[in-house]
């Protein structure tokens, strides 16, 4: 099974290094009165990369499509989630890498919206291990990124709240994001299962996930596809998502805390 998947995998541009056999765990927890689902993706042992394309360049748009298109490699969608800002045709906000390659310049500007609350940041995954980078750092120094989406506001930076977040903002709603643990080695992508403003969600990843630095996805457009949950989220088409590659069949146990 592994050497198919292997080859699936390689057929879709893309060759597996860690074990392809465990999917990402996830969980349902409550934090602070309010539900929440987030999933660790291991690095050491699962796949996890951006897409935003198929093989005719039209947006995936949607988790089925994407799972589609891997289903006829033998291989399947695991865990999964919007990742990031987009425009109308779907396009990039900001800077997206895909397999090594640019599709669209980093942002680093101040501007409307939640993308342009300063400071926002860059999600850039480099062989097995992940980091969160604020932009403007990251537009100084570029690291090497084989796959790198740019968000925002940055929701914990350094182990501190974005300095514009309110405790008591009326500003709610479900909102998705993602984090990195201090080794590089965990992923945590989470989403909050009803409405929730900035502070509250920001503190799921500093307090109750223990990520000392995580940046937002959306909050208009917030799915979240966990097949071990029997979740697959649907609605307007998306722009990037962000996801691990199993073997078909595959599935998950609770998360780690």
């Amino acid at each position: 099974m592994t050497r198919i998947f292997a080859l699936a995998l390689a057929a879709l541009g893309w060759t597996a290094t860690p074990d392809p056999g465990r999917a990402a765990a996830c969980e349902k927890i409550d934090f602070d009165g309010a539900p929440f689902t987030y999933c660790v993706v291991d690095l050491d042992r699962e796949e996890l990369r951006l897409w935003l394309r198929d093989g005719e360049g039209k947006p995936f748009g949607s988790f089925r499509n994407l799972d589609a298109a891997l289903a006829a490699q033998g291989a399947a969608l695991g865990v999964a989630m919007n990742a990031g800002m987009y425009h109308p045709d779907r396009a990039p906000v900001g800077l997206y890498i895909e397999d090594g390659v640019e599709e669209m310049r980093i942002v680093t500007s101040e501007g409307p919206g939640n993308f342009g609350l300063l400071p926002n940041g860059v999600f850039c995954l480099a062989g097995d291990r992940a980091r969160v980078i604020e932009s403007r750092s990251f537009a100084e120094t570029p690291p090497a990124c084989d796959y790198a989406t740019q968000s925002g506001p940055m929701l914990v930076i350094d182990g501190a709240l974005h300095p514009r977040f309110l405790p008591d903002s009326d500003s709610r709603y479900v909102r998705n994001g993602i984090g990195v643990r201090a080794d590089g080695r965990e992923v945590v992508m989470a989403i909050s299962d009803r409405a929730v403003n900035f502070h509250h969600f920001a503190r799921l990843f500093r307090d109750r996930l223990d990520v000392p630095d995580a940046l937002y996805f959306d909050g208009n457009v917030s799915r979240l596809h966990a097949p071990g949950l029997g979740r697959i989220d649907g609605g307007f088409p998306m722009g990037p998502i962000i996801g691990t590659v199993v073997p078909a069949g595959d599935d998950a146990g609770p998360a780690k805390p």
